[in-house]
Order: structure tokens, then sequence, then C-alpha cells
């Protein structure tokens, strides 16, 4: 089969160890996420050593998130950033969080109030110029359509709405990437072997590992935030692999 394009579509070539070809990829991932969710709140707290919200929270808050604002959160998955939503906005009403897995959603321990629904990036349930702010917290990797997913954040965004995408970034030098993959093909499988409870904990961290090794540069990326007609596009780095992508959508 010919894989697509890296700059048109998928934001890395399908991962033939895992799922056979692009089309299957959306029904591996929720699967595999559905299966793993009760695992997942764990693993992630021992694999970041506890800094997780730290850095979610100081994101959400660096791309303009501001109390009162309306957000949709993308790429849910257990809440993880949405909860640090609610916690800037002031108000669980204002938050909804979407994500493909039923499973992942019914994992998250949210502040009563904030709405859920089952959807994908590429497709989202909602209404044009609905929310003020829009976050998808390392999720980017796993859509299969660039173009649709930043077409479809645009469309959801009121005029002079804020975006921020949370992702880890492959290095740019040879001993990060390294490091990196030691870290998340070597430990992060063992953590979640001895922390989680369902054996495909360990092929879910795995595959986290490859998809962050074959996705598209940060430069195409930001490229694709910009074509979906985007301004003030920016990418602040944490650590040389924390990257978060910021933009607004023009006021007029």
């Amino acid at each position: 089969m010919t894989s697509p394009r890296h700059d048109e579509k998928a934001p890395h070539e399908p991962l033939v160890s895992y799922y056979p070809d692009e089309a299957r990829r959306r029904v591996w991932l929720r699967g595999i996420f559905d299966r793993t969710a009760s695992d997942y709140d764990a693993i992630e707290r021992a694999m970041a050593f506890g800094s997780g919200p730290w850095y979610r929270h100081r994101a959400l808050r660096s791309a303009g998130l501001a109390r009162g604002m309306r957000v949709l959160d993308v790429g849910m998955g257990t809440g993880l950033v949405t909860k640090e939503a609610v916690a800037i906005t002031g108000d669980a009403a204002l938050v909804t969080g979407i994500d493909p897995s039923p499973g992942m959603v019914g994992q998250a321990h949210l502040p009563p109030g904030v709405e859920t629904r089952i959807g994908t990036a590429e497709d989202l349930p909602c209404e044009s110029a609905s929310y003020d702010f829009l976050s998808m917290g390392f999720a980017l990797r796993h859509v299969s359509d660039l173009a649709k997913v930043f077409d479809e954040y645009f469309r959801v965004l009121a005029p002079g709405g804020r975006l921020c995408v949370l992702e880890i970034t492959r290095p740019a030098h040879g001993l990060g990437v390294a490091a990196l993959r030691f870290y998340m093909r070597g430990v992060v499988p063992l953590i979640a072997r001895v922390v989680g409870k369902k054996e495909e904990s360990v092929e879910l961290m795995r595959y986290y590992w490859d998809t962050i090794e074959a996705c598209v540069p940060p430069d195409t990326v930001i490229a694709a935030i910009r074509r979906a007609g985007f301004a003030n596009v920016r990418r602040e780095v944490e650590l040389g692999i924390f990257s978060a992508y910021c933009a607004t959508k023009p006021a007029a």
C-alpha cells in the first residue's frame, strides 16, 4: 500500500506491527484505549513523576485560558487536561470533553457539571463558533488527518478563540532521541507492567514511543495549523520534548 504523505494527512505513517493499514488505525486505537483505560491514570502519574497536573495547568494558562471561558477538551481520555481547565475557568459547566473511547471517558473522575461526548477530532459533535478555548492533551499523534482536525478546531472556536495542543515531540538531536527512546521504549513499559493490571497497557506504552518517533516534525504541525486559518501560531517547548502548539482564531 501507499502511505499517506506526512504533510497531507496522518501525523505518521501506518504502524503495521500494531494494525494492518491506515483504515484500521482508528478501530485498533479505540479498542486498546477502551481495554486499558482503568490503568491509564496510574501509569501516567508514575511515568511523569506526578508533575503532569502542574505542567498541564501552566500550559493552559500560558495559552490564554482564563476564568469564564467556554472550553472544549478534545481527546480528553480520562480527563487529565479537562480537570485543569475546570480549575482555571472556575465553572465545570463551561467545560466539555470529547473522546472516541467510551472506556477512557468512563474512567474520567470529573467535577460535577462537566459535559462529556463521544466523538473524534476529525468530526467534532459540536456547533460552530461555540467555544472560547480548545485544548488537546497528548493525542494529536492518534488522529488520522491533520488538515481535517485543525479545520474542525477552527470551525468550533468562536472568533478570537484560543487553541492549545500539547504533545510529546521527538528531540532534535541524537543524544536526546536516544535518552527519550530508552525511557519511553524501555522504562515506561516496565512501569506499565508494574503499575498496571492489563497486559495490553504494556503494548500501549510501547506504541506511544513508536508514534512519537514516527510523528511529523513540529514545522509540519505548525504549517497545518496556519493553513486552517489560525493566527499567532507558536510552539512553546519544555525540556526539548514537551510541545505546546498555541494559536488564535482571528476575531474578524
